[in-house]
């Protein structure tokens, strides 16, 4: 779809506002709704997914499952409220092996995963709104040792709320999104979000603020081959990084940052 546009700097996708949010979009609906309604806490339209199996509830982008998306911005954003029930999405891309490649996060497991074609982890949203900011490029590296070449597919699954879902060629700061980019809030209403990758992939040092301090600790347990590891969430702030100090490794993975703003 983006393939042959030029992309710089932001890229959006879905914003709830707009006069068709939908339109590059496909939805599916069983057991529940997807609509727009005025979120109380924002006092502004939201796109809200709901459904009682998270796995048959969803939106996809694009609509047409024969087609691409071809976004090559490396970081996905995505704004969204955290309805306190099961909550997943997934995000497909292609690397430099010309592999396509699966990362979906959800808030219902413990346990990361890497498999050939599919890396699934845990999340842990905060109450209220958040702001993921997914490290595409990273994520490909850290799990399969390629690099990420563009993005084919995003879904997002039941149940959540959806302010804008973005693509950036960087991470901004609050000072230097565009004002249609950020969510308004007050300002006892910050929130973050942790994504949990597996420690055995890379060791790397990488000095910055981090949201949530996350300790892999080694476990003898597998499944299919894969290790599992045990974790414990602590506090922090924001950013990426990753350290490892004997077994056990301390993962920053700020794939966000606060929302609130004044």
């Amino acid at each position: 779809m983006f393939k042959n546009t030029f992309q710089s700097g932001f890229l959006s996708i879905l914003y709830s506002i707009g006069s068709k949010p939908l339109q590059i979009w496909d939805k599916k609906v069983r057991n529940g709704h997807i609509k727009r309604i005025t979120d109380n806490d924002i006092q502004s339209l939201v796109l809200e997914v709901e459904g009682t199996n998270v796995s048959t509830t969803y939106i996809t982008c694009p609509a047409d499952p024969k087609k691409t998306l071809g976004i090559k911005l490396p970081f996905l954003v995505m704004i969204i409220k955290n309805l306190k029930k099961y909550f997943t999405f997934e995000v497909q891309v292609l690397d430099d092996k010309n592999v396509r490649r699966r990362f979906r996060a959800s808030n219902y497991q413990s346990t990361t995963r890497v498999k050939p074609f599919i890396c699934t982890m845990p999340m842990r949203l905060d109450d209220g709104w958040n702001q993921i900011q997914f490290n595409l490029s990273d994520f490909t590296r850290r799990a399969y040792g390629t690099n990420y070449i563009e993005t084919l597919r995003v879904q997002i699954h039941a149940n959540c709320r959806i302010r804008r879902v973005y693509f950036s060629d960087r991470l901004y700061s609050e000072d230097e999104l565009p004002a249609e980019f950020k969510l308004y809030l007050p300002v006892q209403n910050k929130a973050k979000v942790s994504f949990i990758m597996p420690a055995h992939v890379q060791n790397h040092i990488f000095t910055s603020v981090c949201i949530n301090l996350v300790y892999f600790l080694h476990s003898s347990d597998t499944a299919d081959g894969i290790p599992s590891f045990p974790l414990f969430v602590l506090s922090a702030h924001v950013h990426i990084g990753w350290i490892s100090s004997g077994t056990v490794f301390l993962l920053f993975f700020g794939s966000m940052r606060l929302v609130s703003i004044c």
